[in-house]
């Protein structure tokens, strides 16, 4: 990794010279900051830890790429001719070691895990006497291990063995770490979820901790952990804790909410990305995202996914026709042709798919009918869900308010379904986790799950169905085993596709140039040119 260390203030020197009094050349600005003197105080913590938390809004993460990348590589989303560039050779893997988005969610991850190791390391030293700061000392590191654990959660799945720093310090010393295995990064995140968990409250207060995470994001980000490296009862026993108190989630009553601009306050958050509209910060600039985070935006942090799936914006993409007959399967209480009333909030579309085929039921001038094209031989289906054009009829700039959901309690249910179907439970448990999940949008509960290979295939098309859209759907292919099958069966049966573009190598993303290029012990760990 290229190793531009950001202590997130700028650092200013003013240097004096009179005459030939050499004295005068070692004067010291007194309003200098550095690495040793700012970090000594709540406040200066708290900045670091914002600052921290700014990078899930970075290139490659959740206010622009992050959406791309997932929804293309698990095709849960199409290109239009409207996405073009390298963002383009994602939709049907035609991507190399130089494909920029990768390169930027490879750098942003790196980035989250330098600014949460400084946190690390300043509030570890900082050693405050009073009780309300040694709290928050301890809080800040949670925080930090906790934001650590997610980039590093992201690096591991996606490519396997890669540098394992936990330590600025070492930062410092060593810019060309070696790969680490997956075994030893797994290990990490276990370790550092454990702590954070420990140290993280249950909740914050509103005015204050919205966006921070939580003991249950920390529990939560732990069972899944487990969940993907297939140790089934930790798993199992981790994600239970969140269906008990101190926790108090619940499944929001209305699924739509859950992707709407009022969806901060759903009971079924655990960790999401928080976005508002840059006009309403009063500073800021709607296209921050396109590279600007930090320079442009000041205090804008919005979401470009609305605007750029828009099919009255941008309309980057559609929805496959495979992943809208997803949502059609037998009725489970009578086998007959079922459709999913999930489909409503996820896309628009036909009557007789079951998609949405109205929009702006919240504009002035009423409801408006939505022009599917039956004959379109893309499949026109649009993205419904975290698009709000049930406000506007078009949105005029990228500018999206919809906070991102990243763990939800849905998710949790589902992921506890499965831990408990791995290890043979396939009774009352599973089925009454997975039916709280339909129940709340009206789906017809399931009676039976069957044998295991039976209640598999219900929990995947579940997550499948309830997730879709939430880049959820890439990560659990690979981790099933399953992606080149299933993503090439997809593309080979969809309109207007017919490629079978996954190849075996596909299971890890490549290692990005940009790292290779620097990082001599990386490069020469590198296989085939790939990974």
């Amino acid at each position: 990794m290229k190793k531009i260390i950001y202590f997130f203030l700028g650092l200013t020197a003013a240097v004096q010279i009179a005459g030939c009094d050499e004295s005068k050349l070692e004067l010291k600005s007194q309003s200098a900051y550095d690495f040793d003197t700012y970090f000594t105080s709540a406040d200066g913590l708290n900045q670091a830890v914002v600052a921290t938390y700014a990078t899930l809004l970075h290139n490659g993460l959740w206010a622009r790429e992050y959406y791309f990348i997932f929804d293309l590589l698990g095709y849960e989303a199409k290109k239009t001719t409207n996405l073009q560039g390298d963002m383009a050779q994602l939709a049907d893997y035609s991507f190399g070691t130089s494909q920029t988005q990768i390169a930027q969610l490879w750098n942003s991850l790196y980035r989250l895990i330098l600014r949460s190791n400084v946190v690390i390391d300043r509030a570890g030293v900082w050693n405050p006497t009073a009780a309300a700061d040694q709290q928050a000392a301890k809080q800040y590191i949670a925080e930090a291990r906790f934001l650590r654990s997610y980039a590093y959660f992201n690096i591991v799945n996606l490519w396997g063995k890669a540098p394992l720093i936990t330590a600025y310090d070492s930062t410092v010393a060593n810019n060309y770490p070696s790969r680490a295995s997956a075994e030893a990064i797994w290990a990490t995140i276990e370790s550092d979820l454990k702590l954070a968990a420990a140290d993280l409250p249950v909740s914050y207060d509103a005015a204050t901790g919205l966006g921070r995470a939580t003991r249950g994001a920390a529990v939560a980000l732990l069972g899944k952990s487990y969940l993907y490296q297939k140790k089934w009862a930790q798993a199992e026993t981790t994600l239970a804790q969140l269906t008990t108190a101190p926790f108090t989630y619940a499944l929001d009553p209305s699924y739509e909410n859950l992707f709407s601009s009022t969806n901060q306050s759903s009971p079924e958050n655990i960790f999401q990305i928080m976005n508002a509209k840059w006009t309403d910060w009063g500073i800021g600039n709607q296209y921050y995202v396109f590279g600007g985070q930090e320079t442009w935006g000041g205090k804008a942090t919005h979401s470009d996914r609305a605007q750029e799936y828009g099919f009255k914006d941008w309309f980057n993409v559609y929805v496959p026709t495979t992943t809208v007959k997803s949502f059609q399967y037998p009725n489970p209480a009578t086998s007959a042709n079922y459709v999913d009333p999930r489909a409503k909030f996820t896309f628009y579309g036909s009557k007789e798919s079951g998609g949405d085929t109205q929009y702006c039921q919240k504009c002035a001038g009423g409801p408006i009918d939505f022009p599917f094209k039956a004959d379109d031989p893309q499949g026109y289906y649009v993205w419904k869900k975290y698009q709000y054009y049930t406000e506007v009829a078009s949105y005029g700039g990228p500018q999206s308010s919809i906070n991102g959901q990243v763990i939800r309690y849905a998710d949790v249910l589902l992921m506890l379904a499965e831990a408990q179907i791995q290890q043979g439970k396939t009774g009352a448990d599973p089925l009454a986790l997975i039916n709280q999940v339909r129940k709340r949008s009206g789906a017809v509960a399931y009676t039976t799950l069957g044998a295991q290979a039976d209640a598999l295939k219900i929990l995947m098309r579940e997550r499948q169905v309830e997730l879709c859209g939430e880049q959820s759907r890439y990560f659990d292919l690979i981790r099933w085993g399953i992606a080149k099958q299933t993503i090439n069966a997809q593309r080979a049966a969809e309109p207007g596709d017919g490629k079978q573009p996954f190849q075996d190598k596909n299971v890890l993303l490549p290692i990005p140039d940009v790292e290779k290029n620097y990082n001599p012990n990386v490069a020469k760990d590198v296989a085939n040119a790939w990974n």
